[in-house]
C-alpha cells in the first residue's frame, strides 16, 4: 500500500473508569474482519488470480503465478475507540498487539468523497499477520475510522461500509523489473481489469500499480493492487496514461489538444465548478449551471470533456448527471493544498507566457518578459492580486514538504541544547518554515522575503510567527549566523551563474558547522519520464531557469565552497539536497 506514514501513534482510548459499550455496528465489523482473515489463510495465489481475472489459465496463469504472490486483503472498520477495535481484532481471530499507524492517503480519500476536512478525520492502519495455505507470512490490512458514539461521522460508516470502497487485494511482484511488470500489466489489461491509479512512495521505495476488477471477477473485492519493491516510475507512467494510441496521427492529435485540457482545468475552477459539486451525489448541467451561472448546453459539454480526463464522473446509472472526483476535488478553493490557485496560474499568464516558446528557444528570453514586458517576479510584484494568487498556487506543492520535518539535520537542531534557527530564504509565505516550527517547538525561525510576501507570511503562520523573524530584503541579505538554511524551489528560477551567486551568499552567512537543505525536483540520468523534465521547459520559459540533475547541483554548490552531502526523494518527484560548507 502506497501510503506517507507518520510516526506510530495510536486511536484515541476512553477515559478510565468509562468503558464503552460496543458500537452497535460493531458486529458487522467483527464478521469483515472475521471473513477477511478466512479469505487470507484459504487463498493459493494461482486459484485467486483466475478468480480475479477470469479466463486467465494455463502457460499464462503460471507464468504470473511465478511473478507475484498474493499478499494481504484489506477493509475499512468504524471503531468508536482504540479499545473496540482491539477486542474486534481479537474476537475476529486476528492479533490485537500491533501498533496502530496514520494513514494519510486512506484518510484523504475519506475526506475527499464526503467532503469533510482531512483533519476530522482519524484514520489509522493495522496489518495483523495471518499465515497463507502453506504458511506463508500474509496480512489483513485493516484501516481504522474513528466513529466515536453519536458522531456525525456515523453516515460515512454506514456509506463505505455498504459500497467498500477501500477493500482490495494486494499481490506483491517477486523481483519487479520493467519487463515483468508490464507483463503482469498486460495480463492484467488483457483479461478486462482497468487501470485505477497507482503511485511510488519514497519512504518505503515501492510503487503500486491500482486495478479495477473486471466485472466478471469471482471475488468479493473489486480492487486490486500489484505492488513492486524499488522505483519503477517508468513503468508506473504508462500504467497512469492509459493505452496509447495506434495510430501516430492519432498520438499527435491528443498531444497537440493538451492545451485544450489546460484551459477546460482553468474554467472549471474559475466558474467555481467543483464548490457546486459532491463526490458522492451526482447532479445534471441543468442544475449546475443555475449553481455558477453558466448556459446548460455549453456546461454539459465542459463536464464531458472534464469527465474524459478524470476531473468529474458521468454517473453511469444516470446519463448526464455527474459527479466530482478525487482529482476534482483538489479544485476547490477549501481544499487542502489546493490546485484551483495553480489552475488559474496555467490557464492564465503562464499560458500566455508559453505561446512565446519558440521565441524562448530562438534568442533565450523568457516568453514571460516577452508577452508582459518585465520578468515575472516584478510583474507579480506590481500586481498584489495576481502575487497573492501566484503565492497560493505555490502551496499547491506543499505535500512536498510533509516528511521535511523529520529530516535528520532538521531532528538534530531540534534536539540541539539551547535552540536552534532555522533560515527559509525566499521562502514565500512561509509554507515550509511553518511546518518546521510547528513540528519542533524548541526551533526559531527566520524568513527572508520580499516585502508584499513578507506581510503575506505573518499572517499566514499564525501562532509559530512568534517565533520567527521577518526580513525583508533578497538574496544579498541572508541572514547570517542561522543553524540550517533552506532553499526551497528557488535554484530552478535562475541560470547557473545566477545560482552560484546566490550560494556563495548562503556560504558567507553560515557558520561552521551550518547545513543547507535545497528542495527541488532533479532531472533524471536518462530519459525516463519525470516532472522534472517538464518544469524543466516551464522555468526556461517563465523564469530564464532550468531544473538540473543532482551531479550538476554538486557542481554548483562546489564553485560557492559548498560541498553536496547527499539526497533523498520527497512527494511529487521532488528531493531535498543535503549540503555543508566545506
Amino acid at each position: 500500500m502506497a501510503t506517507t506514514t507518520p510516526p506510530p501513534a495510536t486511536i484515541p482510548t476512553p477515559a478510565a473508569g468509562h468503558p464503552k459499550k460496543p458500537a452497535a455496528d460493531g458486529p458487522g465489523d467483527v464478521a469483515r474482519l472475521r471473513d477477511a482473515a478466512g479469505f487470507v489463510r484459504e487463498q493459493e495465489t494461482s486459484d485467486l488470480l483466475a478468480r480475479v481475472l477470469p479466463g486467465l489459465d494455463g502457460p499464462e496463469l503460471r507464468a504470473m503465478t511465478e511473478r507475484c504472490r498474493f499478499a494481504h486483503a484489506a477493509l475499512l472498520v468504524f471503531p468508536p475507540d482504540e479499545r473496540t477495535l482491539r477486542a474486534e481484532l481479537a474476537a475476529s481471530g486476528l492479533s490485537a498487539d500491533g501498533l496502530a499507524q496514520p494513514s494519510v492517503v486512506v484518510r484523504e480519500r475519506l475526506a475527499a468523497r464526503h467532503g469533510l476536512g482531512a483533519g476530522e478525520l482519524d484514520v489509522r492502519i493495522l496489518r495483523p499477520a495471518v499465515p497463507g495455505p502453506d504458511g506463508e507470512e500474509r496480512a489483513v490490512e485493516v484501516f481504522a475510522l474513528t466513529v466515536p458514539e453519536g458522531s456525525e461521522l456515523a453516515a460515512v460508516a454506514a456509506e463505505e461500509r455498504t459500497v467498500d470502497r477501500e477493500a482490495h487485494l494486494a499481490f506483491d511482484v517477486e523481483r519487479p523489473d520493467p519487463l515483468v511488470l508490464r507483463g503482469l500489466r498486460a495480463g492484467f489489461l488483457r483479461h478486462g481489469a482497468v487501470a485505477d491509479g497507482g503511485g511510488y512512495n519514497p519512504h518505503e521505495d515501492g510503487t503500486v500499480f491500482y486495478f479495477a476488477a473486471p466485472d466478471e471477477t469471482k471475488t468479493p473485492y473489486r480492487r486490486v493492487e500489484l505492488y513492486a519493491r524499488g522505483d519503477h516510475r517508468d513503468v508506473l507512467a504508462e500504467h497512469l496514461d492509459g493505452p496509447r494510441a495506434s495510430h501516430p496521427a492519432e498520438t499527435l492529435l491528443r498531444l497537440l489538444s493538451g492545451a485544450w485540457t489546460t484551459q477546460a482545468l482553468a474554467a472549471c475552477a474559475e466558474l467555481r465548478l467543483p464548490e457546486a459539486m459532491s463526490t458522492s451525489t451526482a447532479r445534471g448541467a441543468e442544475e449546475l449551471a443555475r449553481a455558477v451561472g453558466a448556459r446548460p448546453e455549453n456546461l454539459a459539454t465542459l463536464l464531458r470533456y472534464l469527465a474524459m480526463v478524470g476531473v468529474v464522473a458521468e454517473e453511469p446509472r444516470e446519463r448526464g448527471t455527474f459527479r466530482l472526483t478525487e482529482a476534482g476535488l483538489l479544485l476547490r478553493e477549501d481544499a487542502r493544498a489546493s490546485m484551483r490557485p495553480l489552475a488559474l496560474m496555467y490557464g492564465g499568464p503562464f499560458y500566455e507566457s508559453f505561446a512565446r516558446l519558440a521565441h524562448t528557444v530562438r534568442t533565450g528570453e523568457p516568453g514571460f518578459e516577452d508577452r508582459y514586458g518585465e520578468n515575472h517576479f516584478d510583474h507579480f510584484a506590481r500586481d498584489p492580486e495576481l502575487a497573492a494568487r501566484f503565492d497560493r498556487s505555490m502551496a499547491a506543492s506543499a505535500p512536498m514538504f510533509d516528511p521535511l520535518p523529520a529530516h535528520p539535520v532538521v531532528t538534530a537542531a531540534a534536539a540541539a541544547p539551547g535552540g536552534r534557527t532555522v533560515v527559509d530564504i525566499a521562502g514565500g509565505t512561509g509554507e515550509l518554515l511553518g511546518r518546521l516550527l510547528a513540528a519542533h517547538p524548541s526551533l526559531r525561525g527566520v524568513l527572508l522575503e520580499r516585502a508584499h510576501v513578507v506581510e503575506a507570511a505573518r499572517g499566514r503562520l499564525g501562532a509559530v510567527a512568534e517565533r520567527c523573524d521577518f526580513v525583508t530584503g533578497d538574496f544579498a541579505d541572508v541572514p547570517a549566523d542561522g543553524d540550517v538554511y533552506v532553499l526551497s524551489r528557488v535554484l530552478h528560477d535562475w541560470d547557473d551563474e545566477q545560482c552560484r551567486t546566490i550560494l556563495r551568499h548562503c556560504a558567507a552567512a553560515m557558520p561552521p558547522g551550518a547545513d543547507l537543505l535545497i528542495v527541488e525536483r532533479l532531472l533524471p540520468a536518462d530519459s525516463s519520464p519525470s516532472l522534472a523534465t517538464a518544469w524543466d521547459l516551464h522555468m526556461m520559459c517563465n523564469t530564464g531557469g532550468r531544473e538540473r540533475t543532482a551531479a550538476a547541483y554538486a557542481l554548483l554548490l562546489a564553485d560557492a565552497g559548498l560541498e553536496l552531502v547527499g539526497h533523498s526523494p520527497l512527494p511529487l518527484e521532488a528531493h531535498v539536497l543535503h549540503a555543508r560548507r566545506r
